[in-house]
Parts: structure tokens; C-alpha cells; sequence
């Protein structure tokens, strides 16, 4: 038996220490790019404690003292915006689900020949974009006199989420083993048990990753509810606008408006970040 000489050796270790080069080197790159992606949320939070001036200021000023009249100025129309869209995202999220589901689980279940062709059509509509189809929906929603209530955000934001609800879930409903839906028929289940008993259940986390994701794309909409929304029905994302007036861009009071405007979701989604994680790696990997 031969003992390894420090030249045998010394080629491992040189791999070695080029792998951990190479992960530091992609760790620096990771960092860097979650800074891109933060430098602006702080930018904004730090412009919400200055004053205009301050937050105008070239070059940039970042010893300052901060004050609180931004928030102030900003939380007397901010409450009745937070209610609107609260009120919006949560129910449109529920009619989706409430329509979504049931749809996505007869598609994944219970399939028939055209089945494809009906998830690529309600997948279609995501296409289109807005501005082809604000003038009918305006008149549609003057018509049925939908213009600035909740009623008609509900409405409307229900439509553009449902495409995303049943795609979704369709996909998660279709990793759940049809050995199971054998069984369950085998004991004399219905389809109504075999939705609420088997495929809900089972579809907990991608429901979970789908409702945050639908509150997401509601909370942030803006293009819709400038258009079908005035004052008495307009959400948080209207909200921000009113700080850009003829007078000009309060860039201060803005920046407090959107830091009040974001911080809900990102609490939200801090908090649900497993879950979301969960949700949309489901069935990734068998």
C-alpha cells in the first residue's frame, strides 16, 4: 500500500476551493440581485419620512431627520381606499375560487375530448390585452350601472383571476392519484364527496399559493379601476395617483401613500412565503 503523496492531494483540494469560489461568487451574484430588486422599495421608504425638499434634493440626501406629516396627510383618504380593496381583492378571490374550482376539478377529473381546448381558450382571454376591451366594458358597466361601486370591481376582477384559478388547480387536482377517486367510488362516493372529501383536501397548499396570488394580482391592479372606478369605489392603486396633481409630483407624500400601500402585501406574503413555496412546487418533483 502506497501513502498518498501532497501532490496527490493537492489537485482535490484544488477542485475543492474552486467550488467554494464558485459559490461565493454565485452568492454575490444572488445578493446583488436581491438589492436591485430592494433599493427601490427602500428608496421609497426613506423618501416617505423626508420632506418634499428633501426628497427632491440633488444629489440625494441621506442623513436626515425623519418626520411622520407624509402618513398624516396620507391616512384620512388612505382607510376608505384600504376598505375598497380589501373588499375587492378578497371577494373577487372567493368567486374565482367558488367558479374556479369546481371547474378546474370536472377538467382534471372528469375530462371529455375538448377539455384542452377549453383550458387554452380561458387561458386565451389573459392575452388580450386591457386597453382593447375598456371601451365595451365601460359601456357594459354603465349600462348595468356597475361604474365605481364594488359590486362591479368584485365583477370585474373575478374575470381576470378565474383563467389563473382553474389552470392552477388543474394542475394540482391532476397530481392527486386517480387510485385514490377509484377507492372512493369502490365505498359508494358521490362526485360532491369526491370533490369536498378527496380533491380539496388533498389541493390545500396549491389553493393556498392560487389565493395569494389572485389577492396579488388584485391588490395591484390599477389599469381597470382607474377606468371603471371614481371615488366612492376606488382602491388603493387609485389611491396613489391622487398625489400627482396639476400643482405637481408630492413625491414625499407619495412615497408614504405606496409604502402604505404595499406594506399589507408584503406582510401577507412574508408571512405566507412557505406556504407559496410549497404551493408552487407541488407536484414538481415525483
Amino acid at each position: 500500500m502506497t501513502t498518498p503523496t501532497p501532490a496527490a492531494v493537492r489537485p482535490g483540494r484544488t477542485v475543492s476551493d474552486r467550488y467554494r469560489l464558485r459559490n461565493a461568487l454565485l452568492t454575490a451574484v444572488t445578493y446583488l440581485i436581491a438589492l436591485a430588486f430592494l433599493f427601490p422599495l427602500a428608496w421609497m421608504f426613506m423618501a416617505a419620512f423626508k420632506t418634499e425638499a428633501q426628497a427632491f434634493a440633488t444629489p440625494p440626501v441621506f442623513a436626515f431627520t425623519p418626520i411622520l406629516d407624509n402618513f398624516k396627510q396620507a391616512i384620512p383618504t388612505y382607510l376608505p381606499a384600504l376598505k375598497n380593496s380589501l373588499v375587492a381583492a378578497i371577494g373577487s378571490t372567493l368567486l374565482a375560487f367558488a367558479l374556479g374550482l369546481p371547474a378546474a376539478f370536472a377538467l382534471a377529473v372528469y375530462p371529455t375530448r375538448r377539455a384542452q381546448n377549453v383550458l387554452t381558450w380561458m387561458l386565451s382571454t389573459k392575452f388580450m390585452p386591457a386597453v382593447g376591451v375598456i371601451v365595451p366594458l365601460f359601456l357594459l358597466f354603465r349600462n348595468l350601472q356597475l361604474l365605481d361601486t364594488l359590486p362591479g370591481l368584485i365583477l370585474m376582477y373575478t374575470t381576470m383571476n378565474l383563467p389563473l384559478v382553474v389552470w392552477m388547480m388543474h394542475s394540482y387536482m391532476t397530481e392527486i392519484p386517480p387510485a385514490i377517486y377509484e377507492a372512493a367510488k369502490v365505498d359508494g362516493a358521490s362526485v360532491a364527496q369526491e370533490f369536498f372529501g378527496i380533491a380539496l383536501p388533498l389541493s390545500t397548499p396549491g389553493m393556498a399559493a392560487t389565493a395569494l396570488l389572485c389577492l396579488i394580482f388584485a391588490w395591484n391592479e390599477v389599469f381597470f379601476a382607474l377606468n371603471l372606478t371614481n371615488s366612492d369605489a376606488a382602491p388603493l392603486s387609485v389611491f396613489i395617483g391622487e398625489f400627482k396633481t396639476s400643482q405637481g409630483l408630492f413625491w414625499a407624500q407619495l412615497s408614504a401613500a405606496a409604502t402604505l400601500t404595499v406594506l399589507p402585501v408584503l406582510i401577507f406574503g412574508w408571512v405566507a412565503q412557505r406556504q407559496l413555496v410549497r404551493g408552487l412546487s407541488f407536484g414538481a418533483v415525483k
